[in-house]
């Protein structure tokens, strides 16, 4: 596969659905909401931007399966196309800017591309394995800071799943005293494809979906960024935990990050 090649395919796709996306908010009322579990919603505009792109995906790479958040396509056994259509639904819903569509084609677990198109802002994060990470077509880097009091984090809040919100509070109240700020996007998307161009330091959350992260940690990693679980032994594509930064505040971080978790153990 021409991994470069498949990145401009899927960048030239997403700018299109984008188009799309942008041309729906306005339009969008409440009737057109619904809800697939607690707080968790999604719209017309979700399901038809999935369509679209499962249907020009498979003329891209005839063969790969898909694993959509709203279930479009099939999954395969190696190669997948990894997609959220709209992350930031509820960005959308209540017209706050920021949501984005995250596309990633992984093998296995190991992502080969990804992308995320910051759609309000109209900024397309590209990479692909082993050649770097784009914003618009520029490289982009992760900041050089060294110091986790001088970096700028971000999070992102469960919705449903309430098990660990002692843990996770306290971890929040530690992190506000030892960082310049915590910020709360509302896209997992677009907060790991902050870090990757240096606007964050780092981005931390649980609960997420392959779909929230596979294109971002990818451009993390292709960035000069670190990218793992909360844990060792997690994934950060699969196992709904993730801690993704510049390298240089990785482990004083995690370190953190860990001491609350372990707590579930």
């Amino acid at each position: 596969m021409d991994l470069k090649q498949l990145t401009e395919q899927v960048e030239a796709l997403c700018l299109d659905v984008a188009a799309f996306i942008r041309s729906e908010a306005d339009k969008l009322t409440e009737a057109g909401v619904s809800s697939k579990s607690v707080n968790n919603l999604v719209t017309h505009v979700d399901h038809t931007a999935e369509d679209r792109l499962v249907e020009a995906l498979e003329r891209i790479l005839p063969g790969a399966g898909f694993i959509a958040e709203e279930g479009s396509g099939e999954r395969g056994q190696a190669l997948n196309w990894v997609i959220d259509p709209l992350d930031g639904t509820t960005n959308f819903v209540h017209g706050v800017p920021c949501y984005c569509i995250s596309i990633a084609l992984i093998d296995g677990a190991e992502p080969l591309l990804g992308v995320v198109h910051e759609v309000t802002r109209d900024e397309r994060f590209t990479a692909w394995k082993g050649g770097g990470a784009f914003l618009n077509g520029k490289p982009i880097h992760v900041s050089s800071r060294t110091q986790l009091q001088d970096s700028l984090l971000a999070t992102g809040f469960p919705y449903d799943d309430f098990g660990m919100e002692a843990e996770y509070m306290d971890l929040l109240r530690e992190l506000m005293h030892r960082t310049r700020g915590i910020r709360r996007l509302g896209s997992a998307a677009a907060d790991l494809a902050y870090v990757a161009c240096g606007r964050f330091e780092a981005f931390y959350e649980y609960g997420l979906n392959s779909w929230d992260v596979a294109a971002g940690v990818l451009l993390v990693r292709e960035a000069g960024g670190q990218v793992s679980g909360f844990r060792p032994t997690k994934d950060p594509v699969f196992d709904e935990e993730i801690v993704a930064s510049n390298s240089a505040i990785h482990e004083e971080l995690l370190e953190v990050v860990e001491r609350y978790w372990m707590r579930q153990d």
